[in-house]
């Protein structure tokens, strides 16, 4: 059953649609081939979905990827043959037919629902298991991993993953926790925790705010599986596909710019100079930022940052 208790609102849902979808470049829609395929790489609530298949000819077809059984639930109300999902993370975009598809959308980040649902784990404003898998049939839950981590392992994703300046001290306190009175378990143990090592903060910044996204980033392994999927996108995309990415935090971003700026430009061999260059893969477009209406309506979608780029080639 799905859970309907907390909603979701998609962030750039038009903007992104349309970045996707409006592309004068793309090859004939009349064509059986690639240039009537889409895929959405992060299901999700499925808003983004349900626009394209709104905006798809008869001929048309989106593949959905999730890992969260709540997405799949969610995923299962569509009643569209050419929709599919699958259940795994978009590391596995590289599986499909090189070339095969006209457009990748990816948006990153957690879905609202999974924020607020406490046995998630995902929010330090809720009593909950500190769990945080996006996943929940797969892997190892936070709560496992402080089981046994080591202080400098903890200290380095916190230092990593959160951008945080007292990792160092946060990581300390989680083992001396540990050896005192066992492993934390719960997600108002550890933000009570941190917020009691920390004694400065942002203004309106919960202290367990850096804390809580390292952790959900290292478990996930969101990093290493965003680079992957970028760089099978360059396989899978056809020449004149869309790539579009939202990003919610400036680690994702920071992958994601360097990765179009990257492939954007032509690669000179500086050892065979007479040699041709390996000619861009890519062209960046745009950078979107939601208005200030989408914003002011949901504060969830302030730090988004959506960049949309182009694959060359005949």
């Amino acid at each position: 059953m799905v859970d309907t208790t907390w909603t979701h609102t998609t962030v750039l849902l038009n903007e992104a649609a349309d970045a996707l979808l409006n592309n004068p470049d793309a090859a004939p829609a009349d064509l059986e081939s690639a240039s009537q395929t889409y895929v959405d790489a992060t299901f999700g609530r499925g808003g983004h979905s349900r626009l394209i298949l709104s905006r798809l000819s008869p001929q048309g077809r989106l593949i959905a990827y999730d890992k969260d059984l709540d997405a799949l639930a969610e995923a299962a109300t569509i009643a569209d043959e050419r929709f599919s999902i699958r259940h795994q993370g978009f590391s596995h975009l590289g599986e499909l037919p090189k070339a095969s598809v006209a457009g990748v959308l990816l948006d990153l980040g957690i879905s609202s629902p999974q924020i607020d649902n406490p046995d998630r784990g995902f929010s330090f404003r809720f009593e909950g298991p500190l769990d945080m898998r996006m996943d929940t049939t797969r892997g190892e839950s936070v709560a496992e991993w402080l089981v046994d981590a080591e202080v400098d392992k903890i200290a380095e994703v916190i230092r990593d993953y959160g951008e945080e300046r007292f990792a160092g001290p946060i990581a300390k306190a989680i083992v001396a926790r540990r050896q005192e009175r066992g492993p934390i378990s719960t997600t108002t143990e550890l933000a009570q925790l941190v917020a009691d090592t920390v004694k400065t903060r942002e203004q309106g910044q919960n202290p367990a705010t850096r804390t809580f996204q390292a952790f959900r980033i290292f478990i996930n392994a969101e990093l290493e599986e965003l680079q992957q999927a970028l760089e099978a996108s360059l396989d899978v995309l056809a020449p004149g596909g869309r790539l579009v990415v939202i990003s919610f935090h400036s680690l994702e971003d920071r992958i994601v710019k360097q990765f179009i700026a990257k492939h954007s430009r032509d690669v000179y061999d500086r050892r065979n100079p007479f040699a041709q260059p390996k000619v861009m893969q890519l062209k960046a477009l745009d950078r979107v930022k939601p208005s200030v209406a989408e914003v002011s309506g949901n504060k969830r979608s302030r730090s988004a940052i959506m960049r949309v780029a182009q694959r060359t080639g005949a």
